[in-house]
């Protein structure tokens, strides 16, 4: 597999809307390159999608320090008395309606395209996220989680949609780049959100602001999602002729079937009898644990072990993500290289940045158990090494659904997302019943081993099973009607 890091100098058309259009050059090997184009805008598009999202996401995970404490923030807001186990239910809450409608939402992405469910799962995650002090205020913690519960169901729509936008959308030969960039995002909010958070619980708005503020933000991209998304390049009237054809040729080059990708019959069975595909869900799943662990649970470890204040722990808590939101754009730079050298294969390089991905952060986890309450500064270095280097994932488990199935990336994406997310159920539950004393290292110690042996199985099990060639099934033949005669089953 080759990857191409396309760029361009000096001016460049655009279209009516404002947007570069795709300009076609000639590289030294004669070989065709194209320049900034709609699909570089839409890529741009999922990277605030998934930016929202995730600061949607994660707010909570600060805003309820502040909640719950008021004194460490703002007290001219309401405190609630909520204890550690309360808050870990709040915290897993949103995964509990987000695995329900991962594997519908990649069907659906896949039949209305993947506009109309991410921007229809997105706006009303954002609207309910600004009711989320008002909710608060009148229903208490129950009230909040059913709220949170209703966001995930939303929000369970987002990395299907996406999947399936991205293999429609951009060729094979830039989706590690693109998908990269897309993929971002969620450090991206990530970052904002937690290092924003704490400044807005202490100020005069209140932690009530997080809410609002992303919530906000939230309805405005849809906006423009609303305007300028699209389901293909079909769909976009204002492509140019030569980029569309570009992508549509690259994506029949994909495949063998004579029929739209609508059309063709979803072989279930033979995904949950593929090794691949299977492997694959065994990495989300590990890479889900260790990175919710840390993700809902890092303010609490500030805050208690190492004695950071609402401020210095939000900031603190967001460096790790600005770390992996970095990382990732190395990575990149990095398997760009290698493959334009043709160093290593495309499924070589899947395992060697899903090791970086997984088994770097689980030596850092193993030595992070072992750090003392006094030595802060190395339990933050740390923490910042285990979420910085799984960054590398999105280069290995991440787009791999892709490399198996573009016809059904997005349904495999609602698949292994599912089942990852149910570990992201467990983890903070586990969590609230392994940590009953919050200061207490050992305690600690165990959620940190716990997470690291996860790491350990589920990328082992990935790099002995793991592929990274279109599958058999990919094209499977189209669903014929009974009694129907040879001549009609043709034409199906």
């Amino acid at each position: 597999m080759k990857f191409i890091c396309c760029g361009n100098k000096g001016s460049m058309p655009v279209n009516d809307n404002g947007i570069p259009m795709d300009t076609k050059k000639e590289t030294e090997a004669g070989e065709p390159k194209y320049g900034l184009g709609v699909r570089h805008w839409q890529t741009f598009l999922y990277f605030f999608a998934l930016t929202v999202a995730y600061a949607q996401r994660v707010n909570l995970s600060v805003a309820v320090v502040a909640m719950t404490d008021a004194a460490a923030a703002n007290i001219n807001f309401p405190e609630y008395d909520w204890p550690e186990k309360t808050k870990s239910l709040l915290l897993s809450s949103f995964f509990w309606g987000y695995v329900i409608t991962q594997v519908p939402s990649g069907q659906l992405a896949r039949k209305f395209g993947g506009k109309i469910t991410l921007l229809t799962g997105l706006s009303i995650c954002s609207v309910l996220n600004i009711l989320t002090p008002l909710f608060a205020d009148w229903g208490g913690w129950q009230l909040v989680c059913a709220l949170r519960v209703v966001e995930g169901l939303c929000q369970g729509v987002v990395f299907p949609s996406i999947h399936t936008l991205i293999s429609t959308w951009v060729p094979p030969n830039e989706r590690p780049v693109l998908g990269t960039c897309a993929y971002t995002g969620n450090q991206f909010g990530t970052i904002v959100m937690l290092a924003t958070s704490g400044l807005l619980a202490s100020s005069s708005a209140g932690w009530p602001s997080i809410f609002y503020i992303s919530g906000g933000v939230g309805c405005v991209w849809s906006v423009f999602f609303f305007i300028w998304g699209a389901s293909s390049p079909a769909e976009y009237k204002r492509i140019s002729p030569e980029e569309r054809k570009m992508i549509e040729l690259a994506q029949a080059s994909e495949s063998t079937s004579e029929h739209p990708k609508e059309k063709l019959h979803t072989p279930w069975l033979s995904f949950f009898t593929s090794p691949a595909f299977l492997a694959l869900i065994i990495a989300h799943s590990a890479n889900n644990w260790g990175f919710w662990t840390l993700l809902t649970e890092i303010p609490s470890y500030m805050k208690n072990v190492l004695g950071k204040d609402i401020k210095s722990n939000a900031l603190l808590s967001a460096l790790p993500y600005f770390a992996m939101f970095c990382m990732s754009f190395v990575f990149s730079a990095i398997a760009t290289l290698l493959n334009k050298r043709n160093c290593i294969s495309t499924v070589v390089s899947r395992k060697l940045f899903n090791s970086l991905g997984l088994w770097v952060p689980m030596c850092a986890l193993i030595g992070l158990a072992y750090v003392d309450a006094d030595q802060s500064n190395l339990a933050v270095i740390l923490l910042t090494v285990t979420v910085g280097f799984n960054g590398a994932c999105y280069l290995g488990f991440q787009i791999n659904h892709i490399d198996l199935s573009p016809n059904f990336a997005g349904i495999l994406m609602g698949i292994t997302n599912c089942v990852g997310n149910i570990m992201s159920i467990i983890a903070p539950l586990l969590v609230g019943f392994i940590v009953t004393n919050e200061q207490d290292v050992e305690q600690w110690r165990i959620v940190f081993f716990i997470a690291a042996a996860i790491y350990l199985v589920g990328n082992g099990l990935f790099i002995i099973f793991g592929r990274a060639s279109v599958q058999p099934w990919n094209d499977p033949p189209a669903k014929h009607r009974r009694n129907s005669t040879p001549q009609v089953e043709s034409q199906h």
